[in-house]
């Protein structure tokens, strides 16, 4: 009897279904209802029907530095197992229980895979952002009520351990810290994080019993790398829906190798290329504790394809747009099938790049941490234009619709009509841990109001043409501007402040601020700058340019109206890519224009420069323009 195609799935038999048709997914869906197709209750029972797969394949290596020619640190399947087992014996011999938290600030080593999959078979993972200040880390951890704490020592990572001793006396409730890397202090209750996880049985859970699909896996801290970040309730239910619908789609693979370089603090790596690559029995290829963080990682990345011969490149638009920068150089890069980007918008002129050098589609994926991450994608059969985030995953769905002044729903916009996107699905989370972050999270029950804005057309492919809340997205970077703005309004030459994000070809977004003085005040745009830095703990949130308005623009109420100030951001972008262009001769002239297919619509006006000359002057302004993610047109 042939083996079956899809270890998650119960009914799925030799073959993967093909989707080259909303009908086809529709068919499939009709097949059965989506909870009897789920052969996994929880994280732990998905890792062990990957691991029975193949027991002795690679599950992860760790290349220290991102270096294809260097030994590998690798654990197959079955060791893979056997250490989650064991790190999920020791949370439990630490009194950890099914709503316990095991906090995780860690860079990506091995260890830091084991200590998550290990804390959800028990309690509740909280991986946590090491970049943030220890005054954030530790409100995240009050928060999620954190029992034990996984980290490094000061031997492997003394900024992360500072912060650590700076707030570990400020959270009542932690009663164990685990360090990896050696002894960290005698006053913790166990501090080697290998010894202990050693000492630990290795074949079946000492608690007794698994998870159940409706209990609490992971939570996971979102609202921005600044501010107080609200936390995400993920259910095991909600994360192997990932891991199932990712094997769907072809995005992972038994025995196929993944280059991983995303933090596990963020849904992409840990569920998107982490527990969806390990619970289909693939394998997992770290690039350094730093990830794609680390300079080697990108310069290496071809050689890494010729190694590891993944099928599928994932990576943030950041590293996507870097790679292309890097030679082949000779490299056989011919195990790729697809290029898959997300996090934030791919640049047109990234997803033709690979289309023309490479002949890979670009499967551009769209989702959120509410949602378990990816939600809707370009199906590999079922190709959609680029600029596209495709359709909703199986037995996911997606409306665009209207809300009032006050976020209550109004009804769904017609085809092709820009409104505010919400999802549903297995996926979508069922609330935020604190009930006062869930009072505008849902348009209605099951709906999670995603903050984006975006259209559905005639074919069901969604776009995404601005952002309704007011988050920045800098790469992998949310950048809350409250805290920034609230810093500027302390400043005394400070009348109003607002920040927003301006369109950029490398970050998808820089944040700039917009600023009006007070009568009278004298103050330098560096001033207020280095003023911000000064007091803003994560660099990638300090504005990269800050200008002077007078009048601030306002509603009729008086708030600050933001999307003047973002068109203003898009013009300065796109008037600054163009600079130089004409030499001195007729200038060129730039507006942004509300359009009601892409939302904003970058319109370059040329001189009087005729025939070659102007043929010229359009070429240049495509493609100087073509790397943003709002569309531009040239007359």
């Amino acid at each position: 009897m042939a083996a079956r195609a899809h270890a998650l799935d119960r009914l799925i038999g030799a073959e993967l279904p093909r989707f080259g048709t909303l009908a086809d997914v529709q068919a499939f869906e009709a097949q059965a209802a989506y909870a009897d197709r789920i052969a996994a209750r929880s994280t732990y029972e998905a890792l062990q029907l990957g691991a029975a797969l193949d027991p002795a394949a690679p599950a992860i290596s760790f290349l220290p530095n991102a270096d294809p020619g260097e030994n590998a640190q690798t654990l197959n399947h079955e060791q893979f197992l056997r250490r989650v087992t064991q790190a999920a014996n020791l949370f439990h011999s630490l009194g950890l229980g099914r709503d316990g938290a095991v906090s995780l600030l860690l860079p990506l080593l091995p260890q830091a895979f084991v200590a998550l999959l290990g804390a959800q078979a028990v309690g509740v993972a909280n991986p946590v952002n090491p970049m943030l200040s220890a005054g954030q880390i530790a409100d995240i951890l009050r928060a999620a009520g954190t029992r034990v704490l996984v980290t490094v020592g000061p031997a492997a990572g003394a900024d992360i351990w500072g912060k650590v001793n700076a707030i570990r006396r400020q959270l009542p409730g932690l009663k164990s810290v685990l360090v990896v890397g050696g002894r960290a202090n005698a006053e913790t209750v166990a501090d080697d994080f290998d010894a202990q996880v050693d000492s630990q049985p290795a074949t079946q859970l000492s608690s007794g019993r698994l998870p159940a699909s409706d209990e609490t896996a992971g939570y996971f801290h979102t609202g921005g790398t600044t501010g107080t970040p609200k936390l995400v309730r993920h259910s095991h239910a909600n994360q192997v829906s990932q891991a199932w619908a990712l094997r769907l789609m072809g995005l992972a693979e038994p025995g196929s190798s993944i280059l991983f370089g995303l933090p596990l603090f963020h849904v992409g790596g840990a569920l998107t290329q982490g527990l969806a690559t390990l619970a289909n029995g693939g394998h997992i290829v770290v690039l350094s504790a730093a990830g794609w963080r680390e300079p080697r990682a990108v310069r290496n990345v071809w050689a890494l394809v010729q190694r590891y011969r993944p099928r599928v490149f994932g990576a943030v638009p950041t590293v996507l747009a870097a790679a292309l920068q890097v030679p082949r150089d000779g490299c056989d890069t011919s195990s790729l099938r697809y290029v898959s980007g997300g996090g934030s918008a791919i640049p047109v002129a990234v997803i033709r790049a690979y289309q023309q050098q490479f002949g890979l589609p670009v499967l551009e994926v769209y989702g959120m941490t509410e949602t378990s991450s990816v939600h809707a994608m370009g199906y590999p059969d079922m190709p959609c234009p680029a600029g596209s985030v495709g359709s909703p995953l199986p037995y996911s769905r997606t409306r665009v619709v209207k809300l009032d002044a006050d976020g209550r729903l109004l009804g769904d916009c017609a085809t092709n009509e820009i409104g505010v996107v919400a999802m549903a699905g297995p996926g979508v989370f069922g609330g935020y841990l604190s009930e006062a972050h869930n009072r505008d999270a849902f348009v209605e029950p099951g709906w999670v109001d995603s903050g984006d804005l975006g259209r559905l057309d005639e074919h069901g492919n969604l776009w995404i043409t601005g952002r309704a809340k007011d988050l920045v997205i800098r790469g992998a970077h949310n950048i809350d501007p409250a805290p920034l703005e609230e810093l500027l309004y302390r400043h005394p030459a400070v009348a109003l402040a607002a920040l927003v994000g301006q369109p950029d070809a490398y970050a998808g977004e820089l944040p700039v601020a917009y600023v009006q003085l007070k009568p009278g005040a004298t103050v330098l745009p560096v001033e207020l700058i280095d003023y911000l830095r000064e007091h803003t703990p994560e660099r990638a949130a300090v504005p990269v340019a800050l200008h002077f308005v007078d009048p601030m623009p306002l509603t009729a109420v008086g708030k600050i109206f933001k999307p003047a100030l973002r068109v203003d951001a898009m013009k300065r972008a796109a008037g600054h890519l163009l600079q130089g262009l004409t030499d001195g001769g007729d200038p060129l002239h730039v507006e942004v224009a509300s359009d009601a297919t892409h939302g904003h619509l970058i319109r370059v006006t040329l001189g009087a420069s005729q025939g070659a000359e102007r043929a010229r002057l359009t070429a240049a302004v495509h493609e100087r323009l073509a790397p943003l993610t709002v569309r531009h047109e040239v007359a």
